[in-house]
């Protein structure tokens, strides 16, 4: 059994689908951005303190799960400064020369965002080191003996980095943001502010017991969130009068397979297998991704994190072990070794 994981409606990773939604979507300001009030608030300090100077704000770094609005915010970063953002990715920037090109079509104050900064070559990270710092770009012309290296001046420019592992960047590339901003996962309340707000743009009538009944299943996440409104939406369609209420919501949701935490098929497979054949664990994560037919690297970022946060899953030495808020939200009841195990 091969799962698709970009097809996974409750999978917080970006796909072709969102890609319409989420920039309609988007809050253009600091004032319509719901939550990370903490980042938030300290980004809005800098903000006001970089345009009172009549400086660029300083390199920026937002880490956290995906789908929380990294890439939002820096467009906001940009709005807020009044000048324009250049986006791309690291897996994107494959030479040295891909972003010398980058940076020398920047203007003065622009935002460059980098998506997933961690995936950068170390042959790039070293070309952007001098330019973070100096705004200066070191070229090496020739070869060999007679090869020499000339210094270009670059516009100021604010770096924007989004990671979902700000373990994997390398020190000296972490030490050049001046301003490093973690985005947690969204509160059930705060979701359905957002819900409700995307509802009015969209234009779907939904009431507050609606909204809340899709925010507590959506895992903290926006993007999931909006993806869940857009499919309730043609439930209340076609099989109420439009409108989204709690029990419409808890129609759609169940016809998705979404459960009230917000767990999906796949979810409740990968618990059951570790419960019915090896009793609740522990095991190890490729006998688990043996049993699913799901590959371990796809366990381990997609799948676990949601169940370790909701304390479904732990990790231990020896192996992956299934809790008992896990057993009670299945259904199913704990044998005695397994009570004496935990």
């Amino acid at each position: 059994m091969d799962f698709d994981n970009e097809n996974r409606i409750i999978s917080p990773d970006f796909n072709e689908s969102d890609s319409d939604l989420e920039i309609s979507l988007r809050p253009k300001t600091l004032n319509d951005y719901i939550g990370q009030e903490k980042a938030k608030e300290n980004l809005k300090i800098y903000i006001e303190a970089a345009k009172g100077r009549g400086e660029q704000l300083d390199h920026v770094l937002l880490y956290g799960p995906p789908g929380l609005g990294k890439t939002t915010l820096a467009g906001i970063i940009a709005n807020e400064m009044n000048v324009q953002m250049r986006v791309t990715s690291g897996p994107a920037i494959e030479k040295p020369g891909d972003l010398a090109a980058l940076l020398t079509n920047l203007n003065d104050g622009d935002v460059l965002f980098i998506d997933e900064i961690h995936r950068l070559s170390r042959s790039v990270e070293e070309v952007l080191y001098p330019a973070m710092e100096d705004n200066a770009l070191d070229i090496i012309i020739g070869k060999g003996p007679s090869a020499r290296s000339i210094r270009l001046d670059l516009p100021k420019f604010t770096l924007v980095g989004a990671t979902t592992r700000a373990g994997q960047l390398t020190a000296p590339l972490r030490d050049r943001f001046g301003v490093i901003a973690r985005l947690e996962m969204y509160t059930p309340e705060q979701l359905s502010q957002i819900v409700k707000r995307s509802a009015g743009i969209l234009g779907i009538a939904i009431d507050d017991t609606g909204a809340l009944e899709i925010a507590s299943r959506s895992r903290g996440t926006p993007r999931i969130a909006n993806r869940l409104l857009k499919r309730a939406r043609d439930f209340a369609e076609v099989m109420a009068d439009g409108v989204i209420t709690e029990d419409t919501a808890k129609i759609a949701l169940g016809r998705m397979e979404i459960d009230p935490l917000g767990l999906d098929l796949i979810d409740r497979l990968l618990l059951t297998s570790m419960i019915k054949n090896y009793n609740g664990g522990p095991v190890g994560l490729e006998t688990i991704a043996a049993t699913i037919g799901e590959e371990a690297v796809t366990i381990e970022d997609v799948y676990e994190p949601y169940l370790m946060q909701i304390g479904f899953l732990s990790k231990t030495p020896r192996g992956r072990v299934v809790t008992p808020l896990a057993y009670k939200h299945l259904g199913i009841p704990m044998q005695g070794q397994q009570q004496l195990d935990m």
